[in-house]
């Protein structure tokens, strides 16, 4: 156990949710970080405060952005969400260099504070083929975080944290279920339906629904379609 701070990204989805409840329970006292990047819908920021109020964050810092000036992606472009299912290619949904520069923002701060423990909820098995959730992209930024900073030059190197990283979506499921959290309070959907509901076809929340149904857990999601 601990009693340092650590850093955690909040999206408002599952797994960053996880991600955060983990540091919690590894003793860490968390600061909250989430970002209004003028992304597709702001459902997964009210998603974010409702997480980050759950799990006790002392502090929790919706930073501004607006990537939807550079655009290039379904989530800051006028380009339709695609909903034909999970395919190999990276799908028009990544953002580029989203989490280099949530990374970067989250770093800053947590030099500022004195933390150093950051925490992101990425995965390599079961999501959408992002090349910024790859186990060499993590070490890779790591690495970065200790030739840039004034801490990791004068030997307090920064740890990039990445507890889901080797999980299938339900093997976070169950841990969600094993932290006794309420995974409803989350948000995945990419293309929110009329009415607050999921939409039940683009990539997130197929890999969500995925993750209940192969865990045997009920799914607390209401979808506008099956998925």
């Amino acid at each position: 156990m601990t009693d340092s701070v650590a850093i955690v990204l909040v999206s408002g989805g599952l797994d960053s949710m996880i991600s955060a409840a983990l540091a919690r329970e590894a003793g860490y006292r968390l600061m909250a970080l989430s970002f209004d990047y003028n992304q597709r819908h702001h459902i997964e920021l009210a998603a974010a405060r409702r997480v980050a109020a759950t799990l006790g964050a002392e502090r929790h810092i919706v930073m501004p952005m607006d990537l939807r000036a550079f655009g290039g992606s379904a989530l800051t472009a006028d380009i339709d969400v695609p909903k034909q299912g999970v395919g190999d290619d990276i799908p028009v949904t990544y953002v580029p260099a989203r989490n280099t520069i949530f990374l970067s923002l989250a770093l800053g701060w947590a030099e500022a504070s004195g933390a150093r423990d950051i925490y992101i909820g990425v995965n390599a098995l079961d999501y959408s083929g992002y090349p910024d959730c790859r186990p060499e992209f993590i070490e890779g930024f790591e690495k970065l975080a200790e030739l840039a900073t004034k801490a990791g030059v004068e030997g307090t190197p920064f740890r990039i944290r990445a507890p889901l990283q080797h999980m299938t979506k339900a093997d976070i499921v169950r841990e969600g279920t094993r932290l006794g959290l309420d995974m409803g309070l989350s948000w995945s959907c990419y293309d929110p339906a009329p009415g607050g509901l999921h939409c039940g076809l683009c990539d997130s929340c197929r890999l969500r629904a995925k993750g209940f149904e192969e865990a045997g857990i009920a799914d607390p999601t209401q979808y506008a379609a099956q998925p």
